[in-house]
């Protein structure tokens, strides 16, 4: 065993009389026990608040970062807490004023203990505070006047109790001698009891003479040890009486009782007796309790004729295992005689277990690994033996256990994973039970809460999302909202809507759409050409706020609804400008003679792609008429000699869409049997002179803005093809059955709409649109007339195509076209 001796000093004031101040330098050592970590200190009483007890730290062995990190703290498991441990120092300094008498009364030596207790791992040091006393107590007398009525015929050597004087202080400064003032009849005799309390007794050593002397007043003086000395004083009154020379005696000079704690008031616990030689009045004997202290006055009563002692108030083993109470038996002519009496109390299982939280840990992670230490419980029963042994145990099945290392001490840890989404909170009960009969028992519930860890990714409601928006439409318009769902909670739990950067047609996905990162709803960035492209395919993760985040990604595709947003492509006959083109009929032909097919065509898909044909105007409409889905022209009559050479038909083709897109065309044709027959009612038509004029106008103002394109033409052709291209791209791998549209050449690849055969278009212009050329080829035989106003006569050019008409029965017809040139009125 080894042994630490530590000295702990403090400066001690007490004030005096008329207010002179007294400072003595006290040493005081005691003596630090280190066996297994134990320590003692020793202290003088009323230190003040914050005052150096000692250094925990360094008796101890540990350094500052260990009691911080082990959490150390002071379990004392009482209402005061008169230490604390200042953990940032290791030092251990008073909280609270200790008054010894206070805490420990008359019991010497005068000390209380606590333990120090660390985790991580855990560690238990017992503490031991010895309060030594100062003078700070005078002795006192419960009564302040003492009568006695004493035979003149008392015998010398009578004894006379005399009440005692108490001392809260102990050692040194308890009570130390008293003093009689001095007198010819009475000695002063000063004793001990077992317990080595002093008391005195008044001894007769001279003879006493009420004659003489009726009544004597005496002064008991009780001084204590201490320095500077204190004292207290009681007058002592005597009156001589004629007579008794007989005092009472008792039978026995120590009595002994046993009584239970909690025994109901006025149960019996002994009776005392006590006899007087005397006869008649003088012997009649009274008993009653001698220097009773305040509180055993309250837990017992004697029977002044029978001597009976019965209980009056409660008994609490857990306060008092032994009672000593000290009887005197006195007889009319007032001779005394004293005796003891010693009460053993039983105890009774009366106290329940008490549960003392010395730590506990809420919230605790739902990842924390079994065996998690949640809470450390201290448990102490007041009783004794078999009444104070507690065992604990949990109420209810829960993924937790209790176990205990230590004494008194019990941990409560985790038996199994935790599942903040399973169970986010659990009412731990603890139940301490003592082994008394019956058995007592305490129940106490903790409240533990389950923090979340990010382990569970967002979850969508769907695998794939499909979402519709009309082509044309605002841009940032809201095209769905996409929700995810996330078990966790708080942070773990928000959620955030990202797009995943994939290519639509060569360009990035957010040039198309956008989502927000917060409500998950996803916006068209532009405007959408249906035409150009019919859907979208993108992919949207989903991630919440956890450290490190989780995800999950969900495919949205949007479809894109068509418009009725273009209206129909005449694509033949194509419409000049300069000169005038006409279809030649001749007047042999028959019914149902095909003069011309009208082709548009419509960008759009669906119904809204569908044509009509319709004659809005005509010369003569019962001569021609159009077919209302392919644009046919054909005479409806025999042409006859009466009808107008020259036709004009307007013919207009309408979609079917909602509202409906049109356009109109204007068809010339010429009713003859001869070329020069249509020359000449075609050349009658008046020029006019505001023309030229025009055409003159419009030429200066193209060669004075010349100069200017040429500057820029660069830059936009080169911009303008980059353009085309992107476009082109788009189409092509949107893979979108679409039908461009390209003048002056057209193609419809896809054998769909209304245009069914391939034409090609070759135009070549010049800055007089007298002077243009026009060559085209189109299906079956046909025979072109241009009249150029450069030529003396009619030229005629003849181009053939053999190909298939748009009925598989039709014969090879032969179609006459007419480029008459405008001719101006002027030179």
């Amino acid at each position: 065993m080894a042994y630490g001796i530590r000295t702990c000093s403090q400066c001690v004031k007490w004030r005096f009389g008329c207010g002179q101040t007294w400072q003595i330098l006290m040493f005081l050592f005691g003596l630090i026990f280190m066996v297994n970590g134990h320590i003692r200190y020793s202290i003088p009483e009323e230190m003040k608040k914050g005052s150096l007890i000692g250094n925990v730290a360094q008796d101890l062995g540990l350094d500052l970062k260990r009691l911080r990190s082990g959490r150390a703290r002071i379990v004392t498991g009482e209402n005061i807490q008169y230490t604390e441990l200042k953990t940032d120092k290791g030092i251990l300094v008073v909280n609270e004023r200790i008054d010894r008498e206070q805490l420990c009364g008359d019991i010497t030596p005068c000390s209380f203990s606590f333990e120090v207790i660390l985790e991580n791992p855990m560690e238990l040091h017992q503490i031991t505070v010895e309060i030594t006393d100062i003078n700070d107590h005078s002795p006192t007398f419960k009564r302040s006047n003492i009568h006695f009525d004493i035979s003149e015929i008392a015998n010398i050597g009578s004894r006379f109790p005399l009440t005692s004087a108490e001392d809260l202080d102990v050692g040194v400064n308890d009570l130390r001698e008293y003093i009689l003032t001095d007198n010819d009849n009475f000695a002063l005799k000063q004793m001990s009891s077992a317990d080595g309390k002093k008391y005195a007794e008044m001894v007769l050593q001279k003879a006493l003479d009420r004659e003489t002397n009726p009544n004597l007043s005496l002064k008991l003086i009780a001084v204590d040890g201490g320095t500077p000395q204190r004292s207290g004083t009681v007058n002592i009154d005597i009156t001589v009486l004629d007579a008794n020379d007989n005092a009472p005696v008792f039978n026995q000079s120590v009595y002994k009782a046993t009584v239970m704690e909690n025994a109901p008031r006025d149960t019996y616990v002994i009776t005392v007796y006590a006899s007087d030689a005397d006869f008649a009045s003088n012997s009649i004997v009274s008993y009653f309790f001698s220097d009773l202290s305040s509180g055993l006055s309250d837990l017992f009563n004697i029977n002044e004729n029978t001597g009976t002692i019965l209980i009056k108030g409660l008994i609490d083993y857990e306060k008092d295992k032994k009672y000593e109470l000290r009887i005197e038996a006195k007889d009319q002519g007032g001779l005394t005689d004293s005796s003891k009496v010693i009460i053993e109390v039983t105890d009774v299982n009366d106290n329940a277990p008490i549960l003392s939280v010395m730590s506990f840990t809420s919230p605790v992670t739902e990842d924390s690994p079994p065996g998690t230490t949640i809470g450390i419980i201290n448990v102490k029963d007041s009783d004794s033996g078999d009444n104070g042994q507690v065992t604990c145990k949990l109420e209810q099945n829960s993924p937790f256990k209790i176990k205990s290392d230590l004494r008194n001490y019990y941990t409560l840890v985790t038996d199994s994973h935790l599942d903040r989404e399973s169970v986010s909170e659990y009412n731990i009960t603890v139940i301490a039970t003592d082994a008394g009969i019956p058995p007592l028992s305490t129940k106490r519930t903790f409240n533990l809460k389950v923090s979340d860890v990010n382990d569970n990714a967002p979850v969508f409601s769907k695998s794939l999302y499909n979402a519709f928006i009309v082509e044309n439409n605002s841009p940032g318009v809201s095209v769905l909202t996409l929700r995810a769902k996330d078990p966790d909670e708080n942070q773990n739990s928000r959620l955030s809507y990202i797009l995943e950067n994939t290519n639509i047609g060569g360009s990035p996905v957010s040039d198309y759409v956008s989502v927000n990162a917060e409500s998950g709803v996803v916006h068209a960035v532009r405007s959408f050409d249906y035409e150009q492209i019919k859907q979208l395919v993108l992919v949207i993760k989903a991630q919440d706020g956890g450290s490190p985040p989780l995800s999950s990604n969900v495919t949205v595709k949007i479809l894109i609804q068509d418009q009725n947003d273009n209206p129909p492509q005449v694509l033949y006959p194509v419409q000049t400008g300069g000169s005038m083109v006409a279809e030649m009929v001749p007047r042999s032909a028959d019914v149902g003679y095909l003069v011309t097919k009208v082709v548009a065509v419509d960008v759009d898909s669906g119904q809204n792609a569908w044509l009509s044909y319709k004659l809005q105007k005509a010369t003569d409409r019962a001569l021609f008429e159009v077919g209302l889905q392919n644009g046919e022209i054909r005479t409806i009559r025999q042409v006859t000699d009466k009808d107008a050479v020259k036709q004009r038909l307007t013919v207009i083709v309408e979609d079917n869409g909602q509202p409906s897109r049109s356009a109109t065309v204007v068809v010339n044709v010429a009713v003859a049997d001869s070329f020069p027959e249509v020359l000449s009612e075609f050349t009658d038509f008046p020029h006019d002179k505001e023309y030229n004029d025009n055409l003159t106008f419009y030429l200066v103002l193209a060669l004075a803005v010349v100069s200017f394109l040429f500057i820029t033409c660069l830059v936009v052709i080169i911009s303008v093809k980059i353009y085309r291209w992107r476009q082109s791209r788009v189409l092509y791998q949107s893979n979108l059955p679409v039908i461009p549209y390209y003048p002056p050449r057209y193609s419809d690849t896809l054998g769909t709409g209304t245009l069914q055969h391939v034409y090609n278009y070759e135009v070549c212009r010049t800055t007089d649109s007298r002077k243009s050329d026009c060559k085209f080829g189109r299906a079956g035989s046909q025979n072109v007339l241009i009249m150029d106003p450069s030529s003396t006569g009619t030229m005629q050019r003849i181009q053939s195509e053999k190909s298939i008409l748009d009925e598989p029965d039709s014969p090879l017809e032969v179609r006459t076209l007419l480029v008459i040139p405008s001719f101006p009125t002027e030179a």
